[in-house]
């Protein structure tokens, strides 16, 4: 436990973690690897399975033809966790595990005697909530324990009767929605899904809408930090969740992922949203941005910037003319996004500093030189409290506002 932090009975809300000392807002307060991880199943060809680095070419694994890597170093380093999953995904081709069924097999394949097995323990204190589940919910993760089960069968035959494997790892079913209601997405510096890991140090937080704590990854690693100042004794918070989000919307995904409804007081005290956009599939990129900009055309002022349908398909539109390359357009629409994001994700928020980030690339590449200094400004204000001065994107972000002073001032010395 790291010294600020201590354990204690939160009411209606069972274990949590509180402060044992006075934290300041952007204090590092735990920073730990995890206990077992994997790249998400969309994303096994762009990401390195052992750094989580994204690369556009990657070294495959020769016997699985599943796993990927930035090189041989990584390759050798990822033998250890790799080669009893490498079996048992060449014994399921050409179907492929999900995230949690793959998670929950690299926890069985943790010796008991190594060191990391000994947080194995901490599955123990986390409820499966089993008992209290609907049924169609409970028969989805029973598909998934058989799914494991099968997955297992060319290295661990029988779960239940296998002595190497940890006490509390041999119920699959168990596992399985423990796995599913503990792990973490872990996301690039970008705050762009990468895979699901399981943190036991982390595990114990509770959930709050606006909460006082941020995690950031850097690789697999997390960083748990402070994005409100926090006195002894007060509870720390993380959302488990996206939060941009309508109330109705947050709290379903709460009670079907994790099995409470949430009384924060954002939660209690957010209006019903008044206006709802209707989003077709569409064939193309092409045909996703023209969409979007006729929806947002016949919205006009009827409906506030703040209406969180038409922040997403704002969010939409820029992601399509960054994919077409129409950078004018995605500027347009990455500026219009800034208040909104401030609005919904109030400083410090990784979000709002990765947003602010981006449309300040847009105005860079532009030669919106001004303006674009002005966005990485206030991307750093956020950003050194949420990431910290260290994090590889705080180097890329410093690197690009150097870049824009020194063209500023080129300017300015070519007028005199």
């Amino acid at each position: 436990m790291a010294p600020k932090l201590e354990r204690f009975v939160s009411p209606g809300k069972g274990n949590g973690l509180r402060a044992a000392a006075s934290i300041r807002r952007g204090e590092l307060l735990v920073s730990t690897e995890p206990l077992a991880c994997c790249v998400s199943k969309k994303l096994v060809r762009e990401v390195c399975h052992h750094c989580f680095t994204r690369l556009e070419t990657l070294l495959r694994c020769s016997q699985c033809k599943t796993a990927r890597y930035c090189n041989i170093t990584c390759q050798k380093q990822a033998w250890s966790v790799h080669k009893r999953e490498c079996k048992c995904l060449r014994g399921l081709l050409p179907r492929f595990p999900t995230d949690s069924v793959r998670l929950a097999a690299r926890l069985i394949f943790l010796s008991p005697s190594s060191s990391s097995s000994e947080q194995l323990y901490t599955l123990d204190e986390h409820e499966s909530h089993l008992t209290s589940m609907p049924e169609q919910k409970k028969q989805g993760l029973s598909q998934l324990a058989s799914m494991l089960e099968l997955y297992l069968h060319e290295e661990v035959p029988d779960l239940t009767q296998e002595s190497k494997v940890h006490p509390s790892c041999r119920e699959a079913l168990s596992l399985v929605a423990k796995v599913v209601c503990n792990c973490f997405t872990i996301t690039d510096g970008e705050l762009q899904e990468s895979g699901v890991g399981l943190y036991p140090s982390l595990s114990l937080l509770n959930h709050d809408c606006r909460p006082n704590c941020m995690m950031v990854f850097e690789g697999t690693k997390v960083q748990l930090r402070a994005v409100q100042d926090i006195s002894p004794g007060e509870e720390l918070t993380i959302s488990y969740i996206e939060s941009l989000s309508l109330t109705e919307d947050r709290q379903r995904q709460l009670e079907d992922q994790y099995r409470f409804t949430c009384h924060c007081q954002r939660c209690d005290s957010e209006d019903k949203c008044k206006h709802r956009f209707s989003l077709i599939h569409l064939p193309d990129w092409t045909a996703l941005v023209e969409h979007c900009s006729h929806l947002l055309s016949a919205a006009g002022g009827e409906v506030p910037d703040e209406n969180l349908y038409k922040l997403r398909i704002t969010d939409m539109a820029l992601d399509a003319s960054i994919h077409l390359q129409r950078w004018e357009e995605a500027m347009r629409y990455g500026v219009k996004t800034l208040p909104v994001y401030r609005l919904y994700y109030p400083d410090p928020h990784p979000v709002h500093g990765i947003q602010l980030m981006r449309v300040g690339k847009l105005q860079h590449y532009l030669e919106h030189i001004e303006e674009a200094l002005d966005t990485f400004k206030q991307a750093y204000e956020v950003l050194k409290l949420t990431h910290g001065d260290d994090h590889p994107v705080m180097t890329d972000l410093m690197t690009r506002m150097e870049e824009c002073r020194c063209e500023v001032d080129h300017k300015s010395s070519s007028r005199h």
